[in-house]
């Protein structure tokens, strides 16, 4: 590629001089590099489903085939462009996040072509697991040996050191002990002894992550995940997150996919405080595209629990992306717990111990993390989305996915693309026994299903699978037809009592409107006259004319999408 004055000014950024193996390596990279057209970057079509390659099994076919097989079969190519591939290749831990080989594809889920196959009826979205490496990796075991050229690619640190500053997203040791050909070694591990950080401050490591970056777009990869990039610099006497190296490598990272395959979209995971998070939009054309809009899942559920949209409907007012080539990536559950970390300056300390006390209650956990003072804090919520808004064994199954289904149609609905989780599409509940098994709480919402059974139980007549299921097709369906549903559209919080009600109007650039209003209680009640325009009054999702003299009448948790069709 091209090493223009502006890549060249990143890579200063991040090492103070421009290292000659690095720029080797990215004129290397431009050397079979084609030209793509760009298309626009989304529209109100673009809804993003979340999945593990394996999470649908059966017999005479690859995971990845049957999945493939699963979504064709129930029409879901006609509802969702983007299939998110949860880390495919071969691991040791973590269900992906230990990465033993970056470049292959995990024989026990398929191959390369099984990708390209699903890459002809969906658009892809790869995660590049960029921290850290599992301690199988051939890198590690080369360091691990003395092997030249692998002695700083990970991170030795001296155990007198002063870490008390270092932000720690789990309650785990920082620091794993190795054996080495050369003695022992206190090696840096952010997220567990089997995750083992990668040291970018080595030239040779950042040009390795930018040539897997490059050779997953050109596989097909629409969106690139940047896993738990937030903690990519380290430096001692700082917190080692955010910094300024951090965002340099994103802009790098974001410049070299724009050079060799233009159209490749970059998205940021920093589950953090929401201030933290959109930091990575940098100044909106040079960094992410998207950030993940992790106060979403939380807030939704503060809201119900607490029958209060005020904090919701104030935050709400407050999002707007930095640009039009910015947007947010929207979602309530992902193969992850609902953080709680984005909820700091928000909501009060004790509405976030009544949210953990609740999913405690619902049968699911609570995982913490490690603070400056050596004490333990609530970091993330481990629990399906389904059963985090309701308990099952209090509510009936057209009750519960009512619920359920009333903050789905809120997610769908704000600006941005929103990503729906498998386990949330199909109705999943708390997989309990996983955890027990295995001792993980994150394996709460992370079962994995044979077809048949699938099949069975969102075909049940009344079950709450059946429900979610088909609520959920139906929520797709009318949104994908929704003009105003662009991510460009803008948003206007309606001035509405923060009671349980909720409401918003999406407009497009050529003036369509839609109304979104909500019911987020257990109690009918009914949206006064002059918030909402009186030509917004059919109902895309009730199919019904709704305006009245007495105003909107709002079943409980009932949620409208009105137009002037």
């Amino acid at each position: 590629m091209d090493i223009d004055s502006k890549t060249v000014d990143l890579i200063q950024q991040i090492y103070g001089c421009i290292p000659e193996p690095l720029v080797r390596g990215l004129e290397k990279l431009s050397a079979d590099a084609a030209s793509q057209a760009q298309n626009e970057l989304w529209s109100e079509r673009d809804v993003v489903l979340i999945t593990y390659a394996d999470q649908v099994r059966e017999s005479g076919m690859t995971p990845l085939q049957s999945q493939r097989r699963f979504l064709l079969d129930h029409g879901l190519q006609e509802l969702i462009r983007c299939v998110h591939l949860l880390p495919f290749c071969p691991f040791t831990s973590d269900d992906g996040f230990s990465v033993v080989d970056y470049l292959a594809v995990d024989p026990e889920v398929g191959t390369w072509q099984d990708i390209t196959e699903l890459g002809r009826d969906f658009d892809l979205m790869f995660d590049l697991v960029l921290n850290h490496a599992s301690q199988k990796h051939h890198w590690f075991q080369a360091y691990l040996r003395g092997d030249a050229g692998y002695e700083n690619f990970f991170i030795e640190q001296n155990t007198n050191a002063d870490l008390s500053t270092v932000v720690r997203p789990r309650s785990l040791p920082l620091l794993t002990q190795f054996e080495s050909s050369n003695g022992t070694r206190n090696v840096w591990t952010t997220f567990s002894a089997d995750q083992v950080d990668l040291n970018y401050a080595n030239p040779r490591v950042m040009y390795l992550m930018l040539e897997t970056l490059v050779e997953y777009a050109r596989r097909g990869a629409r969106i690139i995940r940047l896993d738990a990039i937030a903690f990519l610099w380290k430096q001692i006497g700082t917190d080692c997150i955010h910094r300024p190296e951090t965002h340099a490598a994103v802009k790098l990272m974001r410049r070299v996919l724009d050079k060799l395959v233009p159209g490749t979209l970059v998205l940021t995971e920093t589950n953090v405080p929401h201030g933290e998070n959109v930091s990575y939009f940098g100044c909106g054309d040079d960094e992410a595209h998207m950030v993940y809009q992790f106060s979403l899942p939380p807030l939704l559920l503060d809201a119900i629990h607490n029958t209060d949209t005020t904090v919701l409907r104030d935050w709400l007012s407050t999002i707007q992306p930095p640009s039009e080539i910015t947007t947010f990536f929207n979602f309530t559950a992902s193969h992850d717990g609902i953080g709680v970390r984005p909820l700091e300056g928000i909501v009060s300390q004790e509405r976030v111990d009544k949210l953990a006390a609740i999913v405690r209650s619902h049968g699911g956990r609570v995982s913490n993390r490690r603070q400056s003072d050596g004490t333990d804090s609530p970091y993330e919520l481990n629990i399906t989305y389904l059963d985090a808004v309701a308990d099952s064994s209090k509510v009936e199954p057209q009750e519960h996915s009512r619920c359920f289904l009333a903050t789905q149609a809120i997610m769908l609905a704000l600006p941005g693309i929103p990503a729906v989780y498998f386990h949330s599409l199909v109705g999943s509940p708390n997989d309990v026994a996983a955890v027990i098994e295995t001792g993980q709480n994150r394996r709460i919402n992370r079962h994995k299903y044979e077809r048949q059974t699938l099949e069975s139980v969102i075909a049940e007549p009344q079950g709450l699978q059946r429900r979610v299921f088909e609520g959920f097709r139906r929520l797709l369906a009318v949104r994908i037809a929704q003009p105003a549903f662009h991510p460009k559209a803008s948003m206007q919080v309606l001035p509405l009592a923060g009671d349980g009600l909720l409401g918003f109007v999406r407009t497009t650039e050529t003036g369509e409107r839609l109304a979104v209003v909500a019911n987020l209680t257990h109690s009918a009640r009914v949206i006064p006259n002059g918030l909402v325009d009186e030509a917004l009054a059919y109902d895309e999702l009730a199919l019904e004319r709704i305006w009245s003299e007495d105003g909107i009448p709002m079943r409980p948790f009932q949620v409208r999408w009105l137009t002037a069709n």
